[in-house]
């Protein structure tokens, strides 16, 4: 079974290349739900999570509030570095308990979607790496059509991640989302087609 690693930065049409990919009957594991999974009470990292960081942190449910936790990591490196180390240990357990699930079952082929699987250093969980990369111009006018941000907070945020540069040098695939969604969902199902030749 093949592990494939889809990153690509902010705007950048990650999440739309993996929905097609899903219409394709992918199997797609999204990273950032699974992150969200494992800071629920039951989850693997909610006790130490709140151990880290205080009870102000939670919510009048005692869930954490993902708001709150973010005032706290968003502006601080330390506690940005803090909080990683105790959650991408136990979302790298899910993921593992999935893709063994995944295994036994026959799937040829299953996507990890992670939108900082390159800077988080998390590449080695995947086989291949497929990248959405689209210009800065285009994720911009994305930006501010989809979430509202002005083209200063957009930018902050575009620049703040690795460049479209930087993960191309990391790629195996890269896909150019710089086109109609007509065309992207050709490109995908064409990269699949690919991908099931090489399996």
């Amino acid at each position: 079974m093949k592990v494939i690693g889809l990153t690509g930065g902010i705007g950048s049409g990650k999440s739309t290349v993996a929905q097609f990919l899903a219409g394709l009957g992918v199997v797609v594991i999204d990273l950032d739900k699974v992150g969200h999974e494992v800071l629920k009470k039951r989850g693997g990292a909610y006790k130490k999570v709140v151990s880290e960081f205080g009870k102000d942190i939670l919510s009048i449910n005692g869930e954490i509030d993902r708001v709150k936790l973010g005032r706290v990591v968003f502006y601080s490196h330390d506690a940005l570095w803090r909080l990683n180390r105790i959650v991408h240990p136990a979302i790298d357990i899910m993921v593992e308990k999935k893709i063994r699930e995944y295994r036994k079952k026959g799937v040829k082929a299953v996507v990890l979607e992670a939108a900082a699987m390159l800077e988080a250093g998390r590449d080695w969980q995947a086989d291949e790496i497929w990248v959405t990369a689209a210009p800065e111009a285009t994720v911009l006018e994305r930006l501010k059509e989809r979430s509202g941000y002005a083209a200063a907070e957009a930018k902050t945020r575009i620049h703040s991640q690795l460049t479209n540069e930087e993960r191309i040098k990391q790629a195996d695939v890269v896909i150019d989302t710089d086109c109609s969604l007509d065309e992207l969902k050709t490109r995908v199902a064409a990269e699949w087609e690919k991908l099931l030749k090489r399996l």
